[in-house]
């Protein structure tokens, strides 16, 4: 099996669990290839030198894989999604932390796991991203979200307008602090911080989500992901931010955005026994009473 593996830096914590994982790769026989970045930490902090077939920098570098392991937390994995792209290899999502919702595999699951992923017995489930239509491509040349695009003001004192429209039709103006556009994958992220629903994440909705609205009234709003939306921002500094998943940039007010769904999706392995209603009740503690 021929793998990339993607990270970034991690705790001591998780030092014997990434050993046990090369060793375990290279018991196999799987041809690695590395992120060039992760592998000089692996080499110089964790005292690991993998044996490697090459390295990688940038999403135009990554060969064509049967998959790409993402080793970290959720950020990680959201960051590994710009480097798969389009491409359609499965992402495997790895948690050297504490809790994930997409690096879903523990490190105390992490030696069961790589059997079974080995053996075959996973399952691989479409996630979809939203794509924003921006002038100068405000955010590079990926102009994709897996879990949300948001705008917010910039500075801490007044809020912002955000004229919206969904096809062209005038549904809002939001006065707040910003605006979130989710995708069901990201409903459990910061959409759900503010106070939006939990979607399963083969829904076919996208939610819109206000961030501290002036007007009382205003509840989330749950839209078909055929629609296109369109946001228009002002407010009295003249500029706000906006964001796909982990990057964000500074925008002058009047710029007009166009968030759609996306004309492909990310490709996420699950563990077999793994549903989308057990990570709710074991991360979020769906359900929990201590009468149960």
């Amino acid at each position: 099996m021929e793998i990339a593996i993607f990270g970034k830096s991690f705790g001591e914590v998780f030092y014997d669990n990434c050993k046990q994982l090369f060793d375990y790769l290279h018991e196999t026989g799987s041809k690695i290839y590395i992120y060039k970045p992760f592998y000089d930490f692996l080499v110089g902090e964790v005292r690991i030198l993998p044996h490697v077939a090459g390295f990688f920098n940038t999403s135009a570098d990554l060969p064509q894989v049967d998959m790409l392991f993402s080793i970290g937390g959720d950020g990680t994995f959201l960051q590994a999604v710009t480097f798969v792209r389009d491409s359609g290899i499965p992402v495997v999502g790895i948690n050297s932390g504490r809790l994930g919702f997409l690096a879903d595999i523990s490190r105390d699951e992490l030696p069961v796991a790589l059997k079974e992923i080995d053996s075959g017995r996973f399952k691989v489930k479409d996630l979809s991203l939203l794509e924003l239509t921006a002038p100068s491509n405000l955010l590079g040349e990926f102009n994709y979200a897996l879990n949300e695009f948001a705008v917010h003001k910039q500075d801490s004192s007044s809020m912002i307008t955000i004229h919206t429209f969904l096809n062209n039709e005038y549904l809002n103006s939001y006065w707040a602090d910003g605006l979130i556009v989710s995708t069901p994958t990201g409903s459990t992220a910061y959409s759900l911080s503010v106070g939006g629903p939990i979607m399963h994440p083969a829904s076919k909705g996208i939610i819109i989500t206000p961030i501290a609205p002036h007007n009382l009234t205003v509840r989330p709003l749950v839209v078909p992901d055929d629609m296109e939306l369109t946001l228009k921002v002002e407010g009295r500094g003249g500029k706000f931010l906006a964001s796909l998943d982990s990057r964000s940039v500074v925008v002058d007010e009047g710029t007009e955005l166009k968030i759609r769904k996306a004309a492909f999706s990310i490709n996420m392995v699950e563990r077999s026994d793994q549903s989308f209603y057990s990570t709710l009740r074991n991360k979020l503690m769906w359900g929990a009473d201590r009468r149960n």
